[in-house]
């Protein structure tokens, strides 16, 4: 089977292949670090997560990069409503950025770059489109002048006659006059009162969004990477202007492949803070809904919800589709859980480790998966695993044996677990709170007893209590990790 990818540069599916055979370098375009990661952040990670476990399931080699940005307006602002620094505030959410993740079960990056770590090949990259005539200094800020990119507009589709001028990124310009074009856009900012700023050969200031993303794959990959990865909502200004500057100084392609995730809505209307319907995720996973009962909306049921869709469609969060998701996840955690509960009635280990061999429910998977991610044809196959793997847990219970061979119910389950685990859906078992790392027993035992507190507040529904131990726990550097059963898990970062 061919593994084909829907290529936003071409418009059109294309064949897998890697400039480095059996390699794929990947970078995702992470998070501005102002505020708490919200439901757009979900879908989007859960995806490219799921793209690169599906990866490494394939064979491949993956090396993922995603970076942070840790200078920006929206930073600034934050730090001046709180009476913080920028760098505070940056500290702070990604700090939660962890903590999110973890809770949905999202493997940690190979890298995760920084802005401001990267300031030495931001500036060696802003240099460099100077020499090629790319781009001009005007009393203390450096632009790219587009026109001088013939390709520009070919990854949107846009033209440039066609454009608003002015939309050229997140960084204020009130010093439009100093563009020698509308549509130029800024590549570094002169330093201003009260705000941080770096030395440059240009003078005292810091760098435009789009230029971080540039130097930062530069950085960690170099001139060329496999895919490049980010929300739809990214396709324009922002990707579109990382291919100019980076293909302005290179000559080369800066990306084989560019693969972007569908927006999120919310009841039918496009999610925002001026509608009211803005939700984090760490709302949506820790306040009770009333559409479930009073219960909480599991981490692994919003990961199911995630690829229940087609990643490059949109997706509508409504009260019936997140209780169709409980529902759904609860069938395939019974599934998982097969062989906790029925392994010993069956007489067979439970080793879920080893290998899964070839079978019509892995080719089909496997199938769906290879066409474009086909994440919705995925779960098909999982479903199916669960619901005959529930069958025989119900005929087990009820009449004391199963319909069907001990070892044939140990190969289900076997491929089950293992085809789940290529999606990130996995099911705690056990109700113990456990450290990852082991430290003194002394701190340890402290640290269990704030978690414990957190739990009984969590329990009686005194999130304002809840959300204090949590602080203060990640105050000392301890993260939490709420798992679907409803214990924690910890360890320290």
């Amino acid at each position: 089977m061919i593994l084909t990818l829907y290529n936003t540069l071409t418009r059109r599916k294309e064949p897998f292949e890697t400039i480095e055979t059996g390699k794929v370098r990947m970078y995702c375009c992470g998070v501005t670090v102002y505020d708490y990661c919200h439901l757009g952040h979900a879908r989007s990670y859960i995806v490219w997560d799921t793209v690169r476990r599906y990866l490494e399931w394939r064979g491949y080699d993956v090396r993922y990069v995603q970076n942070f940005t840790d200078i920006d307006d929206k930073i600034l602002n934050r730090a001046r409503s709180e009476g913080a620094t920028m760098e505070a505030v940056s500290e702070k959410f990604i700090a939660a950025y962890f903590e999110d993740m973890a809770r949905l079960n999202i493997l940690e990056a190979d890298e995760y770059p920084r802005a401001t770590h990267t300031l030495d090949g931001i500036k060696r990259l802003i240099h460099e489109l100077e020499q090629q005539g790319m781009a001009y200094a005007a009393e203390g800020d450096v632009y790219y002048a587009v026109r001088q990119f013939k390709n520009y507009g070919r990854l949107s589709g846009r033209r440039l006659d066609d454009m608003q001028a002015g939309a050229s990124g997140r960084t204020e310009e009130p010093e439009a006059a100093k563009k020698k074009d509308p549509f130029d856009f800024a590549l570094w900012k002169a330093a201003r009162p009260d705000e941080p700023s770096w030395e440059s050969p240009w003078g005292a200031g810091r760098p435009g969004w789009h230029i971080e993303c540039s130097a930062m794959v530069r950085d960690r990959f170099g001139d060329q990477i496999d895919i490049h990865v980010g929300g739809a909502d990214l396709v324009f200004p922002h990707h579109e202007n990382e291919i100019a500057q980076s293909e302005a100084v290179t000559g080369k392609s800066l990306a084989r492949y560019w693969l972007h995730n569908g927006m999120v809505n919310v009841d039918g209307e496009k999610m925002s803070k001026s509608l009211g319907n803005f939700t984090t995720i760490r709302q949506l996973l820790d306040e009770p809904l009333e559409v479930l009962g009073g219960d909480r909306f599991d981490p692994m049921a919003l990961r199911v919800f995630v690829l229940q869709a087609q990643y490059r469609k949109p997706i509508d969060f409504t009260g019936e589709a997140i209780a169709a998701a409980q529902n759904s996840w609860q069938t395939l955690k019974e599934g998982l859980l097969f062989g906790n509960e029925y392994g010993d009635a069956l007489d067979w280990a439970l080793e879920s480790d080893a290998p899964v061999l070839a079978s019509e429910a892995v080719r089909r998977f496997q199938a769906a998966m290879d066409d474009d991610f086909n994440s919705p044809g995925g779960l098909a196959v999982l479903f199916e695993l669960a619901k005959e793997l529930r069958r025989a847990g119900n005929l087990i219970t009820h009449q004391g044996r199963a319909d069907r061979a001990a070892e044939d119910l140990h190969r289900d389950w076997q491929t089950l677990v293992e085809l789940a685990r290529v999606l990130g859906l996995e099911a705690a078992s056990g109700s113990d709170i456990q450290g990852d790392v082991q430290a003194d027993a002394g701190g340890d035992a402290a640290i269990e007893e704030m978690i414990q507190a957190r739990c009984a507040a969590r329990k009686a529904k005194d999130f304002k209590e809840s959300d204090r131990l949590r602080d203060l726990l990640n105050a000392q550097n301890i993260v939490l990790i709420d798992q679907p059963d409803g214990t924690t898990r910890w360890h320290r970062a």
